[in-house]
């Protein structure tokens, strides 16, 4: 897994892991990683072995072992080093394994799949454990706390229209396993939940708080620009009819009557990165809020006509080494060369790292909230 100056390091083990056996790096053929805004992260992991490898009994025993609840999951972490700098790839748990045999005298294959931390969140139901006077981010903050063994850092971020429950009129509880509460929780608000790997090897950032669309943007995507080529491939698609405008509604306490309250996307977190938006061709009730407090409701409909505004759309690939560094997901990203309606900033969605014998690429999928950027110039 060398070339030029990429190497790929396989760490594993429970809870802290070490350095892949010799037998293992040596039958590995590919990796894939998969990270999305709005989804759980997840890689897969190709090995060949012969009949009379140990890897078969090793990939067998081991998700065994760890389905039992004493025993922690077997955790993978997967760092990559370019021009010296090590970058954390992926950090997670492993969840399944497939054995391929094989025929003629071929050697057979297996598949290890797995995902990110937040599956070992997942793990163990704590119905009923009260949080008394507790605003939402220090929920999310004390809950966390326990997983601090993975290298997991707490980032809450509070809601916007911020509400502390009195103990005297309800007390929060606990609801399912730790990872459907907090998930349960960034609904309530509008905000998202996940577990990022980095910035250092080891060290993964928990973060819950709104989708931030804004921030210093990665080297910019140069297509068809001739030596200064970057991208393999670029497609953009346009939807002109996408635009919905969100009606929350807000419940009188004395009349219980719902007041419908129309919510624009005005939101500092996620600027317009274009000119021409979407026309509100469409109008989505949220009848549900009626039941929520007024200040839930209204960060639920904010979020919900943030996302509702991201008409153009973007896929394409690359090749690291070309391109320079590993493109990220859930941060900005410049376009050159694809003309004056999609040159400008776009929100990576999700990156798909795919790391071979010889070559590290990635697919990618960017979105944008209008046409023609308003942004003159995008950080080569």
């Amino acid at each position: 897994m060398i070339r030029g100056s990429v190497h790929l390091t396989l760490l594993m083990g429970p809870v802290v892991p070490i350095p892949a056996p010799r037998i293992v790096m040596d039958a590995l053929n590919s990796v894939t990683v998969t990270h999305s805004a709005g989804s759980a992260s997840g890689f897969q992991m190709t090995f060949s072995f012969e009949s009379s490898s140990q890897l078969n009994t090793i990939f067998m025993l081991v998700p065994a072992l760890s389905s039992t609840v004493v025993t922690p999951p077997l955790r993978v972490m997967l760092i990559v080093t370019m021009n010296g700098i090590p970058t954390p790839l992926f950090d997670g748990v492993l969840s399944n394994v497939q054995v391929s045999g094989g025929q003629s005298g071929s050697a057979g294959s297996i598949t290890v799949t797995g995902d990110d931390l937040t599956k070992v969140m997942d793990k163990q139901e704590f119905d009923g454990l009260p949080y008394p006077a507790m605003p939402i981010a220090a929920r999310v903050a004390l809950i966390c706390a326990k997983y601090a063994a993975y290298g997991i850092v707490p980032v809450p971020i509070p809601e916007i229209f911020l509400e502390v429950p009195i103990p005297v009129d309800k007390i929060p509880a606990h609801e399912g396993t730790d990872l459907e509460y907090i998930n349960k929780l960034a609904t309530d608000v509008g905000h998202v939940f996940y577990i990022e790997p980095g910035p250092a090897p080891g060290v993964n950032i928990a973060y819950f708080g709104p989708e931030i669309k804004t921030g210093v943007p990665q080297p910019a995507l140069n297509y068809d620009m001739g030596p200064h080529t970057n991208v393999e491939s670029l497609n953009f698609t346009f939807d002109p009819t996408k635009g919905v405008l969100p009606i929350v509604f807000i419940q009188n306490q004395l009349t219980r009557v719902p007041i419908p309250l129309p919510i624009p996307n005005l939101n500092p977190l996620q600027p317009q990165l274009g000119a021409v938006s979407s026309s509100l061709n469409n109008i989505k009730l949220m009848k549900n809020t009626a039941k929520m407090s007024p200040g839930k409701a209204l960060s639920a409909g904010l979020a919900e006509a943030a996302k509702s505004q991201d008409n153009v759309t973007g896929t394409g690939s690359l090749d690291v080494l070309r391109y320079g560094r590993i493109l990220k997901a859930r941060q900005l990203v410049g376009v050159r060369g694809a003309g004056v309606a999609y040159d400008g900033l776009y929100f990576v969605k999700s990156v798909t790292s795919t790391i071979k014998a010889g070559e590290f690429k990635q697919s990618f999928n960017l979105t944008r909230n209008g046409l023609v950027s308003i942004t003159p110039k995008v950080p080569v």
